[in-house]
């Protein structure tokens, strides 16, 4: 390990010279096994590394993230996939997966649109069939504490042998005070060492008290995934896994609706019409995912017109009508929600309901609680305050 990396420029091209290193003259805690990492990919695996490390300290279980642009398109630990999840994540013909690899499948699967040349970060050293399933994806890199010498040789045959590999010290622990240059000017503050637990979801203001356990992991997933995400942000979880993120947005509704319409969509692609749908031999993954997302939307003739259909199916499918659409999305329950900070008004908590929301995680403290707990009660759902906002920039 070196004391610094010069990188070929920094967030775009024109802003150069450009390189990461260390102050205090110590060592960087990464090792570059492979390829060459630019600015924005050592963003998205230092803040993947952080989540999935966390994840693995508040579950137990092995983790792995999707990053894009400084925040996570998906965010999961490693519980069993049920068959429709493997088809769905087109992982079903790999085989048995370790927990690792069902990890990454979720992460990556929640939101493939948006996962398309993400960095990834895995908690555990990476085995055989987590780099089989990265090896056909369109990825830009990866972080983890270490690699099996197969599955390392698996990832440097990724893009003609260029694939970013890093190897990070897991014991790495940063200096409690970080600092950062905007326009000249240095900021510092305390590193966010905020332990995400169970305790902080004991503050249960509903008159529904019943958060089950596996709900109390999924609250705190979605906390942790927040924690390291672009605010305004916020996070539908269900089964161990992110399935909406709304990341950056100046509005709390934006978020809301955002992170919502990527739960639909996921939920959507678990109706029988769209596991039915018949793709020509060959098609590339990525047109295949953009041809569900579109079939899936009100743009649905984009891929099913005469002259357009015939290039992406083998037999033209059915429109996936709107009473269809709303009777299946009906059938979603029992998720969570985490938000970065407060919901101001009621309207979030409806949004959320109309995405099977059941359980809710909050910072409390907006002037309009009242408000927000009564709409959770005429659902009957349960809400924690955490007493605590997670903003990350």
């Amino acid at each position: 390990m070196a004391n610094e990396m010069l990188l070929k420029y920094g967030c775009n091209p024109n802003q150069k010279p450009s390189r990461v290193f260390m102050e205090n003259g110590g060592e960087l805690p990464i090792e570059v096994l492979n390829g060459k990492p630019g600015y924005i990919n050592l963003l998205d695996a230092f803040n993947g590394w952080q989540l999935v490390r966390e994840l693995k300290k508040a579950t137990g279980l092995a983790a792995a993230t999707s990053f894009k642009h400084v925040s996570p398109a998906g965010a999961a630990v490693g519980r069993p996939l049920s068959d429709v999840l493997k088809k769905i994540y087109f992982v079903d013909d790999l085989g048995e997966l370790s927990p690792l690899a069902c990890a990454y499948a979720r992460a990556r699967g929640a939101d493939r649109m948006s996962s398309y040349g993400d960095f990834i970060a895995l908690s555990d050293v990476c085995d055989v069939p987590t780099a089989k399933m990265i090896q056909r994806e369109v990825s830009d890199g990866i972080i983890a504490p270490g690699y099996t010498d197969e599955a390392l040789e698996i990832l440097k045959s990724k893009r003609k042998g260029t694939y970013n590999i890093i190897k990070i010290d897991p014991d790495y622990v940063p200096a409690p005070v970080e600092t950062k240059q905007v326009f000249g000017v240095t900021f510092e503050q305390g590193r966010n060492e905020l332990d995400i637990n169970k305790e902080l979801l004991a503050n249960v203001v509903t008159k529904n008290k019943d958060i089950p356990a596996d709900k109390l992991e999924d609250l705190m997933i979605s906390l942790i995934t927040l924690k390291y995400t672009q605010s305004n942000s916020v996070c539908y979880v269900k089964d161990g896994q992110a399935i909406g993120i709304g990341a950056g947005q100046q509005s709390r509704i934006h978020c809301t609706r955002l992170a919502g319409n990527k739960a639909d969509i996921w939920w959507l692609r678990q109706h029988p019409k769209v596991l039915g749908l018949q793709f020509v031999d060959n098609i590339r993954r990525p047109d295949r995912d953009n041809a569900i997302d579109v079939y899936i939307s009100d743009e649905y003739m984009d891929v099913l017109a005469d002259g357009a259909w015939e290039s992406i199916f083998k037999v033209k499918p059915e429109v996936f009508t709107k009473e269809e659409q709303k009777e299946w999305l009906a059938k979603n329950t029992d998720v969570c929600l985490g938000s970065d900070a407060f919901f101001p008004f009621g309207d979030n908590i409806e949004r959320a309901r109309k995405s099977g929301v059941c359980y809710i995680a909050e910072p409390g403290g907006s002037i309009r609680d009242d408000h927000v707990i009564m709409t959770c009660d005429k659902y009957n759902m349960a809400m924690a305050f955490t007493g605590i906002r997670l903003f990350h920039h």
